[in-house]
């Protein structure tokens, strides 16, 4: 990763064009071939940049072509396109470079495997008696993330969402009559479970005999809220 930090003007020519008038930038080249430029503001978007594949070129300014002032021009060119980036320096304030190393990306919490996970394990927070027979039980139509049994031996399926919605009710009435229709397994009844569940999925499930049950996600690791208030 290579950071420098100066006085520029950007141009874009290709499909579209565009002009960043002299000022002081960020420019971002990183080792995949990118090059963004970021401004102090605008949160995470660059204001202008070039994806990958590309290749960097630094070269000096030319006379008639460049306007006065500039002191390097870098050329970035895109490997499958004409698409170019012209980054025209008047000033470089700072420079910094740092081997990142290869990173192993980005680690969700509170996923819907995480919620499937802990719900299989806990089981009980269906109703007590309740029993796992399986996470994923596939059918023609696809996998119901869980399927158990009551206390009285009953089928019971389960849809499990992060936030749940409509859609996610109607996969559930999918998965039910599928199921319905198994003698080994009807009858079998629906629990649509969610962190959060909207009002109008709330009333359609309950409208179906479909029982809605809201998940405390951090209760569900064993995190106690209580330890991070003050009082």
């Amino acid at each position: 990763m290579r950071l420098v930090i100066a006085r520029c003007s950007v141009d874009y020519i290709g499909r579209l064009r565009a002009h960043l008038p002299l000022a002081t930038r960020l420019l971002m080249v990183k080792a995949d071939g990118s090059v963004l430029i970021h401004s102090d503001g605008g949160s995470y978007k660059p204001l202008n940049w070039m994806s990958p594949p590309a290749t960097l070129r630094v070269s000096d300014p030319v006379d008639g072509e460049h306007p006065e002032g500039v002191t390097e021009v870098w050329n970035v060119q895109h490997a499958k396109s004409d698409d170019r980036l012209v980054i025209s320096i008047h000033e470089q304030l700072h420079e910094f470079s740092h081997e990142l190393g290869v990173d192993p990306g980005l680690v969700k919490d509170g996923v819907e495997a995480d919620l499937q996970r802990l719900l299989a394990e806990q089981i009980h927070t269906l109703g007590d008696g309740y029993t796992l027979v399986r996470r994923e039980y596939m059918t023609a139509i696809g996998p119901v993330d869980i399927l158990a049994r009551d206390a009285d031996g009953g089928t019971v399926a389960v849809e499990l969402k992060r936030r749940g919605d409509i859609d996610g009710v109607e996969q559930l009435t999918r998965y039910l009559e599928l199921l319905n229709r198994d003698p080994l397994l009807a009858p079998v009844k629906g629990v649509f479970a969610a962190q959060q569940i909207k009002p109008q999925a709330r009333v359609l499930a309950e409208d179906r005999g479909i029982d809605c049950l809201t998940l405390d996600y951090d209760a569900m690791r064993g995190i106690d809220d209580r330890e991070s208030r003050l009082f």
